[in-house]
């Protein structure tokens, strides 16, 4: 009987508190699985793919379920803590204070987090891409929120900062399906035009990478000073534009001089005048 006299003692004195205590705790759990429901229903869509062939971008839904995973766990705790009664308005202030703060001290930080946030969404490139951008070219291994790695053609890792990659201009040598090729090459002054001509249309109509639209075309580019620069200019796939272009370059200066034609190269030819070699002659001999 004391047991119960104690418990019914308890009830009267505190029971109030306690069912408050109790809806209080029911709101907690009620906002913890509303959470994790987020949290997990976040992550299935991330990992959808999406319609059509677009496939989504691995860092980009990386970093989202990151930013929503954090983001839910804040406000969850916001919520917590207005339900015990706790005041979340100076805390809210506090964290701004020291958002600001942290802002001003990792500013270059920031703005690379800021410019990868960019890259991510705008998708200037990705990965698999060779880009070039300032001093800087490579192969694009990975996209991340505050650097992004690269590798060179000899096999070199490049880390460049997001903010060094946005806000400059960027070439894209991948994002295009086809690039065009111009292979220059001189013939002597002395030298048939029109049979250099024929020689390039023969080496165009050998060559199945080349694409039939738009047409390739053979012009004079230049009148040098040693020679006259004939052009090759054709389009081809992005995935064989360089070992086209090698196999040309040699098929070319090949074909040139299988036809009897002349490759011209820088060359100078000096005339000295009568009167000059004259003047010489009549200098006294200091010796």
């Amino acid at each position: 009987m004391k047991i119960e006299n104690a418990m019914l003692w308890l009830w009267e004195k505190y029971g109030g508190d306690i069912l408050i205590l109790g809806q209080r705790l029911v709101a907690v759990a009620l906002i913890l699985i509303a959470g994790k429901i987020v949290i997990h229903l976040s992550r299935r869509l991330g990992n959808r793919k999406a319609a059509g062939k677009i496939k989504p971008d691995q860092t980009l839904s990386s970093v989202l379920k990151t930013i929503i995973h954090y983001g839910v766990i804040i406000v969850c705790l916001i919520m917590i803590l207005d339900t015990f009664g706790i005041s979340t308005t100076s805390l809210i202030a506090l964290l701004g204070a020291a958002g600001v703060a942290v802002g001003f001290a990792l500013k270059d930080t920031l703005s690379n987090i800021a410019a990868g946030i960019v890259i991510l969404f705008i998708r200037p490139f990705q990965q698999g891409d060779f880009i070039e951008c300032a001093s800087v070219m490579g192969t694009v291994r990975e996209v991340g929120l505050f650097a992004s790695n690269l590798e060179t053609a000899d096999g070199v890792f490049i880390s460049v900062p997001n903010s060094s990659l946005w806000g400059v201009p960027l070439k894209n040598y991948s994002r295009n399906l086809k690039r065009r090729m111009d292979i220059t090459i001189s013939i002597s002054y002395s030298d048939s035009i029109e049979s250099a001509f024929r020689v390039v249309q023969d080496i165009i109509g050998e060559e199945p990478r080349f694409l039939k639209e738009p047409a390739p075309q053979v012009m004079v580019q230049s009148l040098g000073d040693s020679g006259v620069g004939i052009t090759l200019r054709a389009w081809v796939s992005g995935s064989v534009y360089w070992s086209t272009y090698w196999d040309q370059m040699k098929n070319l200066k090949e074909k040139i001089q299988e036809a009897g034609l002349i490759i011209a190269f820088p060359q100078r030819t000096i005339h000295l005048a009568d009167n000059s070699l004259a003047r010489f002659r009549d200098l006294p001999d200091n010796s």
